[in-house]
């Protein structure tokens, strides 16, 4: 049997496990062991397995795989230490991870498509196109493969690199049971943070949940119009939908919202976009992310020149708590999708030179 029909064991929670090991006539408690290998001790080979016998351990190789990833290329800010992964995946495609430093720990972006469906106008992920969805241990993997070259512990996880997670739900719900398992890394979700353009059915599926991550909701415009023109999603669920959702998700879950704004010049960035948008959010419970638009070669938005401090002071002067997105790593183009793109675009052309 080759690896791609075995079973992805990464992705299998602690109760398939069980189900599997325990109808193969072992023990329960094997499939505990062989769990905190993987997700405590991060062990890849179940050779090295050692207080599991020979016969299971032929048994894992003869009928499971256990995913990896591979580091393509590796890029590291000389400003402010951030490190940018562009991740070749077991099928050849590739995605991004971004491990970033602040004064409480680390915090890792991590993708959850391979491409995106969703066609931000502003954004590079979705230019080389939407290929598949990653699978629970892909997005698991790009924490433990980066823990494991970077020798630093995340303290907090992001998901908003390339691609849409709530188009992703399945696969990143079982990532999110996967990482916060008690019997595994026991991460706790209120460390994590979701960010989605705005998929509405999926917001009410995952305020019922409660798991107390942070979700992130990506704006980027006050009205229909403008926000259809940059967000195609808006032509689907509409901004007075979509904050319906979120008022929903905020009285369901207790917590607070947070709204990505990209300011963009001539688009969104006036002051009377800003009170726009003061007007919208009054009396919800949440905090604006203001964002200094990433360059895009294929794109010709930019950063207004009036600046985001003076839209934030704007939105302040309204009530609405505002701050600027701290800008990470911009000497190695951090933000997701540029390396992606470029390695796409050198396959086309006869190879990729990484």
């Amino acid at each position: 049997m080759n690896d791609l029909e075995k079973t992805d064991i990464l992705s299998l929670d602690l109760t398939e496990l069980e189900n599997i090991l325990t109808e193969h006539g072992e023990k329960k408690f094997r499939a505990r062991q062989i769990f905190q290998w993987l997700h405590v001790k991060k062990v890849f080979d179940f050779d090295k397995m050692t207080d599991i016998s020979a016969q299971l351990r032929e048994y894992l190789n003869g009928n499971f795989c256990i995913n990896r990833l591979f580091i393509q290329k590796r890029l590291e800010s000389s400003i402010d230490n951030t490190v940018k992964y562009l991740y070749r995946l077991p099928d050849g495609n590739y995605i991004e991870t971004v491990l970033m430093k602040y004064n409480y720990g680390y915090s890792i972006c991590v993708s959850t498509q391979v491409g995106c469906k969703m066609g931000c106008r502003f954004c590079a992920s979705a230019i080389a196109g939407f290929v598949r969805n990653l699978l629970p241990s892909e997005i698991l993997l790009q924490i433990y493969e980066t823990e494991k070259n970077s020798g630093v512990k995340v303290s907090g996880v992001v998901l908003m690199g390339i691609g849409e997670p709530l188009d992703n739900y399945g696969n990143v719900m079982k990532f999110l049971s996967l990482i916060s398992d008690k019997n595994g890394n026991n991460f706790s979700l209120r460390h994590v943070s979701l960010s989605t353009c705005g998929i509405v059915p999926r917001i009410y599926e995952l305020a019922e949940l409660k798991t107390g991550l942070t979700l992130s909701v990506s704006l980027h415009c006050a009205d229909n119009k403008g926000r259809s023109e940059i967000m195609p999603v808006n032509r689907k669920y509409s901004i007075e939908t979509l904050l319906e959702a979120c008022r929903y998700y905020i009285k369901t879950t207790g917590r607070r919202i947070t709204f990505e704004y990209a300011v963009i010049e001539n688009v969104n960035s006036s002051s009377d976009d800003a009170d726009r948008l003061a007007d919208l959010l009054k009396g919800i419970n949440c905090h604006v992310n203001l964002i200094p638009v990433n360059k895009v070669r294929e794109r010709n938005y930019r950063t207004a020149r009036t600046g985001v401090t003076a839209f934030a002071e704007r939105l302040g002067r309204r009530g609405i708590n505002a701050t600027v997105r701290r800008t990470l790593g911009s000497d190695i183009e951090a933000a997701c999708g540029q390396l992606r793109r470029d390695v796409a675009e050198q396959d086309r052309n006869g190879g990729a030179d990484f």
